[in-house]
């Protein structure tokens, strides 16, 4: 075996992905070709067609593929973006493509460059699982559940695992120089180091309390088929309620309304009427007032965002992606998008480095770069609202808040302004894009 040390281009070893959802095996596809064996241990067993599974709760819920993910995800996976097209899959242009009401009002409709991809998350996952089962090098072992981790003062050196209604209990190990956490934000890992004797990985936490329900509708007879996406954001601190409406696969439209701690929906049918009444626009609720449901109301709640920070205190033989990392409240769509540049960054690390010690310390610290911006974003965000706990706080916040505010509004009247603050939120430019001198310009002459 080739040494774990300096750069390396040759393929060894075993490396085992806890978890099979769309982090995990976008995981694996990034470790073909520097790993002789990559197992993927799913507890769930996948479904024939695109369909939810037990262990992915929210695959009833809308997501969106940002275009910063977007394009990280054709860049893994070449050709993955006309895979979705013959599923249906849509991509909505930003701002053109979208009602978008914001805290100041509602965004110019223009044509950007930048969309999102939005169909429903069972195609996304499975259309990325066919193409990930080609991979000789990748195999799954579906039904199977982690119980813990192997590891000695040197690091991880595997995993305990258990195969679901196995006669004689089915317990067995698997032996690998690599383990990836993708098993999402009920990830076990915290657990399982600390039984192990490891030290906790340092975390930040916010919680806004987010909770929020979602129905698919057919679309109605008669409707524009290109009719735009709506989204009808929160407005801090007083209006906590939001809603959506996507075009997904089917002809369908796919939407979510909800709210921050203390604007939770009621479950239920009544429940859902009840939030399409209370939004900050009437929208929604007469667009979806002519359509037929295609399925039941379904609630969620993902919990607190969590920040893991495994690239400073981790054993050898660890990498973590996907939510097991990095968890952020849904309502900015940055999960999915998030993922993906994970899994890019995991690939990138080991074509260098290979998957000993130094390709996963790499790895862990591309992995942190990659949710840094988003995470900003979100938790500064979330604690706007008087109900979030945890999350960042002092002056440097509030003055970043009010800036944020200014930027907004020139967005809602100024082009120039909307397009970089549409690339930023799309995670294709840094959030000092919008400190550029002309968009600074802009904003700060702009009322």
């Amino acid at each position: 075996m080739a040494s774990s040390g300096g750069a390396h281009t040759g393929r060894y070893g075993t490396a085992v992905v806890i978890g099979g959802g769309l982090a995990g095996c976008l995981a694996a596809w990034a470790l073909r070709g520097k790993a002789r064996r990559i197992v993927v241990v799913e507890r769930d067993r996948y479904p024939q067609q695109p369909g939810p599974r037990p262990g992915t709760p929210q695959g009833h819920h809308a997501h969106l593929l940002l275009e910063g993910g977007r394009r990280a995800l054709e860049d893994l996976l070449p050709g993955i973006g006309a895979e979705l097209d013959t599923r249906e899959a849509r991509l909505v242009e930003v701002p053109e493509g979208m009602s978008w009401l914001s805290s100041a009002g509602w965004m110019p409709r223009f044509r950007s460059g930048l969309a999102f991809l939005s169909c429903t998350r069972p195609v996304l996952d499975h259309t990325v699982l066919e193409r990930v089962r080609c991979e000789p090098s990748i195999e799954f072992l579906e039904g199977t559940a982690v119980l813990g981790v192997l590891g000695d003062a040197e690091g991880l050196t595997g995993v305990r695992v258990r195969t679901k209604g196995a006669d004689d209990g089915g317990e067995s190990e698997i032996h690998a120089e690599l383990v990836v956490d993708a098993s999402g934000r009920s990830s076990a890992m915290p657990d399982w180091l600390a039984a192990a004797g490891f030290a906790p990985a340092p975390e930040e936490r916010v919680d806004p309390g987010v909770a929020y329900a979602s129905r698919l509708y057919h679309r109605p007879a008669g409707a524009d088929p290109d009719m735009p996406a709506v989204y009808l954001q929160t407005k801090a601190p007083d209006q906590p309620r939001f809603g959506v409406l996507l075009p997904v696969e089917g002809d369908r439209w796919l939407v979510t309304v909800g709210g921050m701690r203390g604007a939770e929906p009621v479950p239920g049918e009544a429940g859902f009427a009840a939030e399409l009444e209370r939004l900050r626009d009437p929208l929604l609720r007469d667009l979806v007032a002519g359509a037929e449901p295609a399925g039941e109301v379904r609630g969620f709640r993902p919990g607190p965002g969590v920040r893991r920070h495994y690239q400073r205190r981790s054993p050898d033989g660890l990498v973590v992606v996907g939510d097991a990392a990095c968890t952020f409240n849904p309502v900015y769509g940055q999960g999915i998008s998030t993922a993906v540049f994970g899994a890019r960054a995991l690939r990138d690390a080991v074509r260098a480095h290979g998957i000993g010690r130094d390709g996963a310390r790499e790895a862990r610290r591309g992995i942190a770069a990659a949710a840094a911006d988003a995470w900003l974003m979100s938790s500064s965000e979330d604690v706007r609202f008087p109900t979030t706990t945890g999350g960042p706080t002092g002056t440097a916040v509030r003055i970043q808040h009010r800036y944020l505010d200014r930027v907004i509004a020139r967005a809602a009247v100024d082009e120039g302004v909307c397009l970089a603050f549409v690339a930023v939120m799309g995670l294709t430019r840094p959030p000092t894009t919008l400190f550029h001198p002309k968009v600074l310009w802009s904003v700060l002459r702009g009322t």
